[in-house]
């Protein structure tokens, strides 16, 4: 029994002097100062750079109806292949046609009232996108397209090879879009802008397809690729000192 009693009495002394300790160094840790977040500025900055493209990429293909799948697919066939050596003897490589889309559907008659609706024959539409190298090209192998038989030309893309490095003006402007606004803000508030802490691209605008409607026509497509308007829109972070 008095072995037991020294052993509780020893633990109440060791728990005592835990707490004696836990209680002197609250102080001090209620005196360390928290850490000031690092002052920012943020603003968003936006530039353009003009450039013209340097390829382009057209939707052609062709739609035809048969009164069954086979008739209208063979149909089909038949008109894919004109386009496709009217594209090869314009220059297109072969690996620069590629299709896009095939779906063979079914056409139903008009139904009376109360009757089941029947079909009455099929549709097959087949396009091809066709990357188009020489970019002044694009009118005549509209033309030749159309020519063999596409009754069904979509959008016409007028691209760039390295967008990215083609955007790089658009970035430097910027970036120094950004400064400026920064400097404003750095001034109107008494403060002295640091360098650049951090830098974000939020969005890059390119132009969007153009559309022409497929027509038959004696004269030429015109097609004038002309130049686009990219353009950059970037969030940066710049360090300020009081």
């Amino acid at each position: 029994m008095a072995v037991s009693n020294r052993a509780a009495q020893s633990a109440f002394r060791i728990a005592l002097f835990a707490a004696f300790i836990l209680a002197a160094m609250a102080p001090a840790r209620a005196q360390e100062p928290y850490a000031v977040p690092q002052a920012h500025i943020i603003v968003s900055g936006e530039g353009k750079v003009r450039a013209a493209p340097d390829f382009a990429r057209l939707a052609v293909g062709v739609r035809t109806q048969g009164a069954t799948a086979k008739a209208a697919t063979d149909a089909n066939s038949r008109a894919m292949s004109a386009i496709m050596a009217a594209l090869r003897n314009a220059g297109i490589a072969p690996n620069d046609i590629q299709t896009a889309n095939f779906s063979v559907q079914p056409i139903y008659a008009n139904a009376q009232s109360n009757s089941q609706p029947k079909i009455s024959g099929f549709a097959v539409a087949n396009q091809l996108a066709v990357t188009v190298r020489q970019i002044d090209k694009v009118g005549d192998i509209l033309d030749r397209a159309i020519a063999a038989g596409a009754n069904d030309v979509g959008a016409v893309q007028f691209l760039h090879a390295d967008l990215s490095k083609t955007l790089d003006a658009a970035r430097a402007d910027a970036l120094a879009d950004a400064r400026r606004k920064a400097a404003l803000y750095a001034r109107a508030a008494g403060l002295t802008l640091g360098a650049v802490s951090w830098v974000v691209e939020d969005r890059t605008a390119v132009p969007q397809p153009r559309f022409f409607a497929a027509r038959m026509a004696a004269a030429p497509v015109p097609i004038a690729a002309g130049e686009d308007t990219l353009s950059m829109r970037i969030t940066v972070g710049f360090d300020v000192a009081h």
